[in-house]
Order: structure tokens, then sequence, then C-alpha cells
């Protein structure tokens, strides 16, 4: 019986939980050097696909990613990719250069396990 029992050490448990979530989701804006440039949605499909292979090969050509919704006037997207496939899918979009001979780059603007994390606008604004 110990009537000091707060005085005991306290047992703390780490608990590491991966993330269970299969796909992993992406809002990721094109800024080109000619602003007036527009692209469809199918345009910007094939621009990635094409990123992926100059990156990763026919290998990486044949990354399954999705794209959810698209913005013409902005171009705004956003991407689903399998968790697994995150980081090929990442690393071609932040080394693409160029579309039809005009400097471009993707920002990569949230990326999320969640979906409904990416509705709310939660953009940084930095002065």
């Amino acid at each position: 019986m110990n009537p000091h029992k707060d005085d005991e050490p306290s047992i703390y448990k780490r608990v590491v939980l991966k993330n269970a979530s299969p796909y992993h989701y992406l809002k990721v804006c094109l800024e080109l050097e000619d602003s007036s440039t527009r692209l469809s949605a199918v345009d910007l499909k094939l621009f990635i696909i094409t990123g992926l292979k100059s990156l990763y090969g026919e290998v990486g050509a044949a990354l399954n990613f999705d794209l959810l919704k698209y913005d013409e006037d902005t171009l705004t997207a956003l991407l689903r990719v399998c968790s697994r496939g995150l980081v090929k899918l990442w690393s071609s979009l932040t080394l693409v250069g160029s579309y039809q001979k005009q400097k471009c780059a993707f920002r990569v603007l949230q990326v999320s396990p969640f979906l409904l994390a990416l509705t709310a606008n939660q953009e940084l604004q930095l002065d």
C-alpha cells in the first residue's frame, strides 16, 4: 500500500501509426511563361504522363493516377495517386520545366492522404 502513488514515475508508451490510406491527393497549379496558354484536362494528364516517362521511363508512364478536378482558367488540378506512387509523381512534377517550348513549373499547393483536407481553402499567403 503506497499512500504517495503520485511519486511513482510515469510510464509512457510511444505509438507510431503508419498511414493506412491507399491514396494521396495533390492540389497542383501549372505556371506557364505565357499565361494566355490554356490546356484541356486531357492535355494536362498527357503532359504529366510525359513528365513521368521522361524521369522514370515506361514504368513511370504506367503509374496510375487520376485527375479528379481541373480548372482550365487557373490551371489548378486535384490529383489522386496510390500512396506508393506519391514520390514518383511529385518528383516528376517538380522536374518538369517546359511545355511546348515555353518555360513552366508545377507548384504543389497541398498534399494530404485525406481528400477532405484539400477542399478547404488553406493556402498560405506570403507577403
